[in-house]
């Protein structure tokens, strides 16, 4: 909710789409950066009380930006002024959730059974997802009927609730058995892994490229204002259209199994994916964009369960913040590189141009993978599963 308020605050201060663009390069840089230590440093500690802290952290930037859309605070204050502290502060939000990744994964599995490890992914996403859409939907609303300044009140307000309720998850145990490893040492070893086991480097790979080319979300505010004119209200539709999707896809995969034919069945989410972003980007009328966005959830939903469930099943336990930070640069640092490529080929194709072509480039690269990667075509998990349950 707060991204969305501030992407439209943005927008609408600029009008420009490389304004949108730097909000994602903002938030990438610090992200991507800072993936492979917070990793690292999760490996290392205590998961309930690094998660609090990072909460703590994140109600700062929450104030902060509250702050900075009000009247009082910054009425002398240049529009650029206002702008810049706005991308200051989300590049420190960007430096926060490099760390949140690693954490929650590695809580999952602290949390739940072994042989729980696929349902509680798929519970996890949706719990996610369902964040998302409340907070993508009530956005566009809360902008119509309360305004920027107090729609971040509203973020503000549950970002502290949330802190508090971190105090309910009790103290977890260090599994790392090497607390005091070299730190380069500790890196690589998090990236050798992750390479050498081809179903979670396929799976991230095939995942990134779709987020990096399929980012047309982030140009959502200038489809809402300028293209299918439907407003903030329209806009909030438009942004939750997406996570209703997905989270109505992992709902049903929490009771249908996707062990079997894992791979094929990625590859072709992800061409639905492309597919749905290219009709997105063609279309012109607000149903049919809603639609489009709609089954571009379904299909991410599909992905982001057997992705999930591949590094579930795939990782050892004291490896966990570390091969979740290399999940962050490919795929959560993706979200804000790929805003950075639309808001750039946006500027420099136009918008509609811009939405297909990540479309297009998404569904050459599945099926480049298909070809070039037999094994990662035939990748399943009925044995993974298996050797969970049994342990």
């Amino acid at each position: 909710m707060q991204f969305i308020v501030i992407e439209w605050q943005v927008y609408s201060i600029t009008k420009d789409p490389w304004s949108l663009a730097i909000i994602g390069l903002m938030e990438f840089v610090p992200a991507f950066a800072m993936a492979l230590f917070a990793g690292h440093i999760v490996d290392q500690r205590e998961k309930r009380n690094l998660l609090a802290l990072c909460i703590g952290a994140f109600s700062l930037i929450s104030l902060g930006l509250f702050l900075l859309t009000w009247p009082e605070v910054v009425g002398d204050w240049s529009t650029n002024t206002v702008l810049y502290s706005i991308y200051a502060l989300v590049f420190f939000g960007g430096f926060l959730r490099s760390f949140f990744g690693p954490i929650l994964f590695s809580l999952i599995a602290l949390l739940v059974p072994k042989k729980a490890y696929p349902n509680a992914a798929t519970w996890s996403s949706s719990a996610w997802q369902i964040a998302s859409v409340v907070g993508l939907a009530f956005s566009g609303f809360a902008i119509s009927w309360f305004g920027v300044h107090w729609s971040l009140c509203i973020v503000f307000s549950f970002v502290t609730l949330s802190f508090f309720t971190v105090f309910l998850i009790s103290k977890k145990p260090i599994l790392n058995t090497k607390i005091n490893e070299p730190i380069l040492q500790s890196l690589k070893e998090g990236l050798s892994f992750v390479y050498k086991t081809k179903a979670v480097l396929g799976a991230l790979t095939l995942d990134m490229v779709s987020v990096l080319f399929g980012g047309a979300v982030i140009l959502l505010p200038i489809f809402a204002q300028d293209i299918l004119q439907v407003g903030s209200e329209g806009f909030g539709v438009l942004r939750a259209a997406p996570s209703v999707g997905a989270i109505l896809t992992m709902i049903a995969t929490a009771y249908i199994p996707i062990s079997k034919n894992a791979g094929m069945k990625l590859l072709i989410a992800i061409f639905g994916f492309g597919v749905c972003i290219i009709v997105f980007g063609l279309s012109n009328i607000f149903w049919v964009s809603v639609v489009a966005l709609f089954f571009s959830g379904v299909t991410d939903g599909v992905s982001m369960v057997i992705r999930q469930t591949i590094l579930q099943l795939k990782t050892p336990d004291h490896m966990r913040g570390r091969v979740a930070s290399v999940n962050s640069m490919f795929v959560g640092s993706s979200n804000e590189l790929g805003a950075f490529e639309s808001g750039l080929t946006a500027k420099l194709m136009g918008t509609v141009t811009a939405v297909v072509f990540g479309g297009t480039m998404t569904l050459i690269t599945v099926i480049t993978t298909a070809v070039v990667s037999p094994t990662f075509r035939k990748l399943d998990l009925r044995k993974d599963f298996e050797d969970n349950e049994a342990s």
